[in-house]
């Protein structure tokens, strides 16, 4: 039993055994919600829509620090939802406030891709072997930090576009690198464009980078009909627990998903383990606190409890180092 996956602009009415999945226009966004509409269509044999939605954040050319974060990209995406001109929305789980909307809910998430940050250079440098002054671009304020934190030399170039208008940069000579994510890159099959990986371990990224968000009405994740069950279908739950952990931790911290703090969760040995960092925006300081919880010990709801404990504990042991005052943190509102 395998369902159809087909693409409409704009509003799109409803139609009696058709889920509609809202995404953005972009060529990324369009990439990924095609890849969770497939897994739908195939687990369930439901067929599927994709329908376009043009955001804030597509139309604006201001750096994402000055437009009040990624959260820009969800905005129309959730009014569409609550308009019921689609049945869900897939999100860059980077990308979502942490604060939940009104009568909404995330339904499930994926499992997760590269979570890791990638250099693309010229001529195959790394981030090592870039040369003194190097020209590198990207519009986040944790890049910025990590990337002045690791190499004080370098100039680094707040950048906005697609990947493509970022890689075009580099080819055309006007920048020597860009950071990108290796998720979204691999979704675009630009992966020959990577000339260095950066550890997580050394480079911890945004809270939930590399996973998706399945967004719908509340109420509409429960019980067996199409939708409870085109979520339940593609559902991770390690990832959905690694991602809540480190979503915490913005939460916890009232931060905007553009302000400087990594973070990065796994699930090993049956413990739960976080790392966060906050960096000072020149990359000169930074705060960070691990913790671990076994899941086993919080009864039925183990992973999602552990994730919410150990984001909590990690929050408290940042504030309490002082990370409040070492960067603008912004809202996650």
């Amino acid at each position: 039993m395998t369902g159809t996956v087909s693409t409409a602009a704009g509003a799109s009415a409803r139609r009696d055994g058709v889920l509609r999945i809202g995404t953005r226009g972009s060529a990324l966004a369009v990439a990924q919600t095609t890849h969770v509409a497939k897994a739908i269509a195939r687990a369930t044999g439901v067929d599927v829509e994709l329908v376009t939605v043009t955001t804030h954040g597509d139309t604006s050319r201001e750096s994402l620090s000055n437009l009040g974060g990624t959260g820009v990209f969800a905005t129309a995406l959730r009014e569409a939802l609550l308009a019921d001109e689609c049945d869900l929305l897939v999100h860059s789980l980077k990308d979502l406030p942490t604060a939940a909307a009104p009568g909404l809910v995330i339904g499930a998430v994926p499992k997760r891709a590269d979570a890791r940050d990638a250099l693309c250079a010229r001529d195959g440098l790394t981030l090592e072997t870039l040369p003194e002054g190097a020209r590198v671009g990207t519009g986040s304020p944790r890049r910025i930090a990590q990337l002045k934190a690791q190499r004080p030399d370098l100039e680094v170039v707040d950048i906005r576009g697609n990947v493509d208008t970022r890689l075009g940069r580099v080819a055309e000579g006007d920048l020597d690198a860009v950071v990108l994510a290796a998720a979204g890159l691999g979704r675009l099959d630009r992966l020959d464009a990577v000339t260095d990986y950066f550890p997580l371990s050394q480079f911890p990224t945004a809270p939930g980078q590399g996973a998706l968000a399945i967004e719908v009405r509340a109420g509409e994740e429960k019980g067996r009909g199409p939708i409870a069950r085109a979520l339940q279908a593609v559902d991770h739950a390690t990832t959905h627990a690694t991602a809540t952990a480190e979503r915490t931790v913005l939460a916890g911290l009232e931060a905007g998903c553009a302000a400087p703090i990594g973070a990065s969760a796994l699930v090993e040995d049956g413990l739960l383990f976080l790392t966060a960092t906050v960096y000072r925006p020149d990359g000169t300081e930074r705060i960070t606190a691990s913790h671990a919880a076994t899941p086993d010990s919080f009864g039925a709801a183990d992973l999602d409890e552990a994730a919410r404990d150990v984001g909590a504990r990690v929050v408290t042991e940042l504030l309490e180092a002082g990370a409040a005052g070492l960067a603008p943190l912004g809202s996650s509102r």
